[in-house]
């Protein structure tokens, strides 16, 4: 059973018991990311995570890396376009150090002039090492093909020039602006009753004052298809086709989950898999990916092929494609595509840190967090016409963007 409870400055604590561990897995997650940044602020959320564990008001950095790794636990954080997360794993007795550790550097961090000095080298390290990386770095940069001009099409890492000229009452300002204690949640699961899980927590919580931000996201509108070639230092051809998509709020986000599943989902039996990989042996690795975001979402494909076989490549992914918008699922098709969605979905719920993490944001998005079984129901009443109707409407090929990397 999952329990919620919304303290009076607004904050929400969601909890699940999960007897058959020894563990506890719990965080915070905040509904600020990397879009909620100007441009002169591109990279400061990402900054931010990194210097929540180097100083508080009590601890010193070494403090806050030692507090949980000494007793076999673990301390992590990252950051998305739209949220920010602090969160720790440990022992179930551990729990209530992992809470207070994580209070404290989600809400008591001080930003260090010289802790800053160090972690801006080690972000333009970690730059340097994206660039050297080109399946991660086509992948950002096809989303500033897709989103120009937005703040959805900006690196979450920033530039050379931003992360370079950031200061400690950068920080604080905008962690000012865009703190709200109602788009903040703390999540826990794992070995402990919501009980104990409140006692660890919900005293020093709701010390906070309630915080309201006047801050609003700019909602993404306008996008036209552009085409982009690139010559990098690469062996092979690397290409990204991408393009806006269903929000999180968009009843038909499930169904294009199941359908981006079908074309080239994490299964060997994918479509795009079974048809460059395994029947014409084209590629290493294919993929689709469906993110939503909260007004609106994005989906893409990405794949690496040799320089002469780029064309074909190309052409057998809009087949499939294709197939899907004119060819309806049969029912046998539609019935195992389900089927393997709601295992893999499954599976999934088994990863507690992912669930745990997955709590806190369906709160801060939707309000709720549905149950998996009702998600179950939802997949399953799916229709093959319905899975047709949005493969005609997003697949698209004439609204896709296309960026490749092509060998020097």
């Amino acid at each position: 059973m999952v329990n919620i409870k919304e303290l009076p400055n607004g904050i929400r604590i969601v909890h699940q018991e999960v007897l058959h561990t020894r563990l506890v897995h719990c965080g915070f997650i905040l509904n600020i990311g990397s879009r909620d940044e100007t441009k002169e602020q591109e990279g400061l959320a990402h900054f931010w995570e990194h210097m929540a564990f180097k100083g508080t008001k009590k601890r010193k950095t070494f403090h806050i890396l030692n507090r949980l790794e000494s007793l076999g636990g673990e301390l992590n954080a990252y950051t998305t376009k739209e949220k920010v997360c602090f969160y720790a794993s440990t022992l179930k007795d551990h729990y209530p150090k992992s809470a207070e550790l994580l209070f404290d550097i989600t809400f008591n961090s001080t930003f260090p002039e010289k802790q800053i000095e160090k972690e801006r080298q080690v972000i333009l390290e970690e730059m340097a090492m994206y660039r050297d990386s080109p399946d991660d770095s086509i992948q950002d940069e096809l989303d500033a093909l897709v989103f120009e001009n937005h703040a959805l099409g900006r690196n979450i890492l920033g530039s050379e020039e931003t992360v370079g000229n950031f200061t400690q009452n950068d920080f604080f300002d905008f962690i000012g602006t865009h703190l709200d204690t109602e788009q903040l949640v703390f999540s826990v699961v794992g070995n402990i009753s919501f009980r104990k899980a409140l006692k660890a927590i919900e005293g020093p919580l709701s010390e906070i004052k309630p915080k309201k931000s006047l801050y609003a996201r700019s909602h993404f509108q306008s996008y036209a298809p552009k085409n982009q070639t690139i010559q990098r230092e690469v062996t092979q051809s690397l290409c990204a086709m991408g393009r806006p998509t269903y929000s999180l709020h968009d009843p038909n986000r499930y169904k294009l989950f199941l359908l981006n599943n079908i074309l080239g989902g994490p299964s060997m039996n994918s479509r795009l898999n079974l048809t460059l990989r395994e029947k014409h042996g084209l590629v290493y690795s294919i993929e689709s990916s469906y993110q939503p975001f909260s007004d609106v979402g994005f989906f893409g494909i990405y794949f690496g092929t040799e320089k002469k076989t780029l064309s074909k490549a190309q052409n057998l992914v809009l087949k499939e494609m294709s197939n899907l918008r004119n060819k309806r699922l049969g029912t046998q098709q539609l019935h195992m595509a389900k089927e393997q969605v709601i295992g893999q979905m499954a599976m999934a719920e088994e990863n507690y840190v992912a669930l745990m993490l997955v709590y806190g944001k369906s709160l801060l998005d939707h309000g709720k967090i549905d149950s998996l079984d009702h998600i179950f129901d939802l997949i399953r009443k799916t229709e093959a016409s319905e899975l047709q109707d949005i493969a005609q409407e997003t697949f698209d090929e004439n609204l896709l963007s296309t960026l490749t990397y092509l060998p020097h």
